[in-house]
């Protein structure tokens, strides 16, 4: 029981406090990532199916610059993904396309933002969203949104919102959906039980935007971690659960956004359900992109730079 309650409260503080910057080492002169291929259930080789999603691959990344993992938000576009760490790098890399293999990836810091760039309680971005030329990037702990020009990554605009700032410093800003029609909706991360959804009526980067509070209720016991726009409408959301018996699982929910008025409550329909003997770890990142008229699901993991959990990729395609 001693074991168990030390490898709970290791992983406890891994994933849910602050960490002490990484040592000083030379960073490499070109940052390499290293694709490994990982199947979708270790019991069962061939299978591919996981409710309505078809797996069409996974990868587990590594790569020779420290400063790659703990990815928590992530966009993929024209075969690249785009992603931020809980520490606050910006990564960049192409998308692997089957077999084992290398690339070169970019690990950089962000030129402005809040507090210190080396500091993760200032720089923790668990949420983003990317349209056009802007990126838009949540930042837990300071329960912050900032807006970057995505061709500089000058920060464009910044706002504190007030209904933001007393959410507890490591459950906030965990999600970001853009809407059609121009407003944004951001996830708390919540307690197990539920969470803040704010409905903000245009840009919330812009302090005095217009806002109002709704709220997501997730699997029990889960909490959400991203989030992404399908399609039609509706918004998938990849909720995260960690137990000292079964370790990290996690679960994804399709939510109908037809019913967006203060006070509401979102309760989702569960897809899928990610525990062993299935691949999965800290699922933390989701990205929805279309790829010959399929609605593909990318799906990303935080390995809190621990060495006994995995940068995961994974791609499914959401089918009927």
């Amino acid at each position: 029981m001693r074991i168990l309650f030390a490898l709970f409260a290791w992983l406890m503080l891994a994933t849910f406090a602050p960490r002490l910057p990484h040592p000083l080492v030379p960073l490499p002169a070109v940052t390499i990532l290293h694709y490994e291929p990982v199947g979708l259930d270790v019991t069962d080789p061939g299978r591919t199916r996981l409710g309505p999603l078809r797996f069409l691959g996974g990868w587990q990344l590594t790569s020779n610059n420290w400063r790659f993992g703990g990815l928590s938000s992530l966009h993929v576009e024209g075969g690249e993904a785009l992603a931020f760490s809980d520490s606050g790098w910006r990564v960049r890399f192409a998308l692997p396309r089957g077999a084992a293999g290398t690339v070169r990836g970019e690990v950089a810091p962000l030129p402005q933002g809040p507090g210190r760039w080396e500091a993760k309680r200032d720089r923790d971005v668990e949420s983003m969203w990317v349209e056009g030329g802007s990126v838009w990037l949540g930042f837990e702990r300071r329960n912050a949104i900032w807006r970057f020009d995505r061709a500089t990554w000058r920060a464009t605009g910044h706002a504190e919102p007030p209904l933001m700032r007393l959410w507890p410093r490591n459950r906030g800003a965990e999600a970001m959906l853009r809407l059609p029609d121009g407003r944004f909706l951001i996830f708390e991360e919540g307690n197990g039980r539920g969470g803040d959804l704010l409905l903000f009526g245009g840009d919330p980067a812009v302090a005095g935007t217009r806002v109002a509070k709704l709220r997501y209720r997730p699997p029990p016991h889960y909490r959400a971690t991203d989030a992404a726009l399908l399609p039609d409408g509706r918004a998938l959301v990849l909720n995260r659960r960690w137990t000292v018996l079964q370790g990290f699982t996690a679960k994804l929910t399709m939510v109908p956004l037809d019913r967006l008025v203060p006070g509401a409550e979102l309760v989702g329909r569960e897809i899928a359900d990610f525990r062993a003997p299935l691949v999965v770890d800290n699922l933390e990142g989701l990205s929805v992109v279309r790829e010959g008229g399929r609605t593909i699901v990318w799906i990303t993991s935080d390995d809190n730079y621990l060495p006994l959990q995995k940068t995961l990729l994974l791609k499914f395609a959401l089918e009927r």
